[in-house]
């Protein structure tokens, strides 16, 4: 489990009221989905997209720094790379 996820199942809770499509909710009752779960299986997921969203504009001019310098030098002990 990486730095940010969660475990789902030791997590306190916060009752949240949520508005979800009518048929979805039906749907996941019929299949006995537990929609509080999936929901926040549902958020974990759009959290950790957009955190790597921000850390990629964030660190930006870094990796295009990084990129360049690797395009203009190549990259640093390619000598002792074996493949």
């Amino acid at each position: 489990m990486g730095k940010h996820q969660y475990d789902l199942a030791t997590q306190a809770r916060k009752p949240t009221n949520v508005s979800l499509d009518i048929a979805l909710v039906a749907e996941a009752k019929r299949l006995g989905i537990n929609i509080s779960r999936a929901c926040e299986v549902g958020l974990t997921e759009q959290i950790a997209k957009e955190r790597g969203r921000l850390w990629k504009e964030e660190n930006a001019s870094a990796l295009e720094s990084s990129n360049s310098y690797v395009d203009r030098h190549g990259l640093p002990l390619s000598q002792y790379r074996r493949f």
